[in-house]
């Protein structure tokens, strides 16, 4: 009988976390680890994720790219990091549709403030209050964002955002990455339209030269667009709405591949949850742009993707509900207890997983 998802420790051991990339410690990308459960539990480096694809498997990916999306400022004279989480230069139903670009035309933007030491900033925030940037640039809080919480805020700001991320904007960390690396380390090889506050960082063990020996063992690949906001939400709060674009292109391959009895892989929760937005009760994609609030869980499981390719996520995020909803959730208890217990490294910079849901399980 397994623990409860939910009951588990509220803290990651601070030795799980990686502290910095891979390659710090001398390692291409696709050496880091890999859990992968299928019909068992295997250990693996990411190096071998042809050996657990097959032909006719189709891999979906995000595109979106990582934005250098903090920047220093101060707060009624206390430095603090202003993360931009996203633009707000569309309705938030998408009805006209977002833009794929990040521009903030208007001004707004969805952004969390936090301390210089990176971690949540410890005083009440109110409507009007002022974060002093760069060069006389001004970011005024208007409301918060998401009911219920105050964590993340819409606000105006007083500059162009891209001349203010681009001249003064440096990549999100958090507190368990003390030394700051330049956002080369924050790509991927399939990033390629601006927009994301944090990198889709699933994709991150992937390197050229395994796409192509993916490509030639018969395994194809298929973009989504999914700009992320940014993590480290409060407890109980559910993921931010998110914009996301899945191409007529991409929607007929997982459609084809799901009819010639192929498995879709998803690369990460941001690819799981754009592709499951916009499938029907059937379990058929269709094209379709805007922002998501989908959720995904036990009583929300998968249609669409039989199988994806994941960081470790810290004890109560959301994203370990939609693992569950792909996976089950004896599974997902089970690789996370085993990666706990065999050393494997949390976080962007950590190490990978490959969960199968129990259809496309080998026997």
């Amino acid at each position: 009988m397994t623990t409860a998802l939910n009951e588990w420790p509220d803290v990651l051991p601070p030795e799980r976390n990686a502290a910095a990339p891979p390659e710090a410690r001398g390692l291409v990308r696709d050496q880091v680890r890999m859990l992968v459960a299928a019909d068992r539990l295997t250990h693996n480096t990411f190096r071998e994720l042809p050996r657990h694809l097959r032909s006719g498997d189709l891999v979906v990916v995000n595109n979106s790219a990582t934005l250098a999306a903090a920047v220093d400022g101060t707060l009624d004279d206390m430095p603090v990091t202003l993360h931009l989480s996203t633009w707000l230069n569309a309705p938030v139903d998408g009805a006209s549709g977002p833009s794929d670009t990040f521009g903030g035309c208007d001004g707004l933007w969805v952004v969390e403030v936090r301390t210089r030491e990176r971690t949540p900033y410890p005083r009440d925030l109110h409507p009007g209050n002022e974060i002093q940037l760069p060069e006389g640039a001004i970011a005024t809080l208007r409301e918060p964002w998401l009911p219920g919480a105050r964590r993340l805020w819409i606000a105006e700001l007083s500059a162009d955002p891209t001349w203010l991320l681009a001249t003064h904007g440096y990549p999100i960390t958090y507190s368990y990455v003390p030394q700051r690396w330049s956002p080369s380390y924050y790509t991927t090889v399939f990033g390629r339209i601006p927009g994301s506050a944090e990198m889709p960082s699933a994709a991150r063990p992937f390197t050229q030269s395994l796409v192509l020996d993916l490509v030639t063992s018969g395994v194809a690949f298929a973009p989504i667009t999914l700009h992320t906001g940014v993590s480290s939400p409060e407890a109980g709060e559910p993921p931010s709405p998110e914009r996301f674009a899945v191409s007529a292109t991409t929607a007929r391959l997982v459609n084809d591949t799901k009819a010639a009895g192929g498995r879709i892989i998803a690369v990460g929760t941001t690819v799981t949850r754009a592709l499951e937005t916009t499938a029907d009760h059937n379990g058929i994609v269709h094209p379709a742009r805007g922002w998501t609030d989908l959720v995904l869980g036990p009583r929300q499981p998968a249609r669409v993707v039989d199988g994806i390719i994941t960081g470790w996520h810290a004890p109560g995020a959301s994203h370990l509900e939609l693992l569950v909803a792909i996976a089950g959730e004896a599974t997902v208890h089970e690789a996370y207890a085993t990666a706990l217990d065999t050393g494997y490294l949390w976080h962007e910079f950590g190490d990978s997983a490959l969960l199968f849901g129990p259809d496309a399980r080998r026997g």
